[in-house]
């Protein structure tokens, strides 16, 4: 059931975290690199979203939020798509190698705040295992 994105469509990007200014600058860095965003506020919209739309190339998540974290979020989207690639933004990077010992291969992590550059540069490697200064083409 793995879908391959083609080479001439840009990434597709699921932005979940239930901090809406971050979810907004996330939104807005990856938009103006060319990258298709979606956005939710939970674990449970995100899970909806995937549903209607299909699982996206990178699921950026927040790893603490109330009713489901960014581990299971990713542990359940990861069931219908395993080779979605995951980023975790996190203030909390104990709490993620408390729950987890090893991140996946396609999974990584920044703390949170990021920058504009940090956020593109680990989009760019995740997708492509480069850092890309055309994002759309990753």
């Amino acid at each position: 059931m793995t879908r391959r994105r083609q080479s001439d469509s840009p990434a597709r990007i699921l932005i979940v975290d239930d901090e809406p200014v971050v979810v907004e600058f996330a939104q807005r860095v990856l938009q103006s690199a060319g990258y298709k965003t979606t956005t939710a506020t939970s674990g449970d919209e995100a899970l909806k979203l995937c549903t209607e739309r299909g699982v996206p190339d990178l699921l950026v998540t927040d790893m603490k939020m109330p009713r489901m974290e960014g581990d299971e979020l990713a542990t359940r989207l990861r069931q219908r798509e395993p080779d979605l690639k995951v980023l975790y933004l996190t203030g909390f990077a104990d709490l993620l190698f408390k729950n987890k010992e090893l991140l996946w291969e396609g999974e990584a992590y920044l703390e949170k705040p990021c920058t504009i550059g940090g956020l593109l540069e680990a989009v760019s490697l995740l997708l492509s295992g480069e850092i890309s200064s055309d994002p759309v083409d990753t």
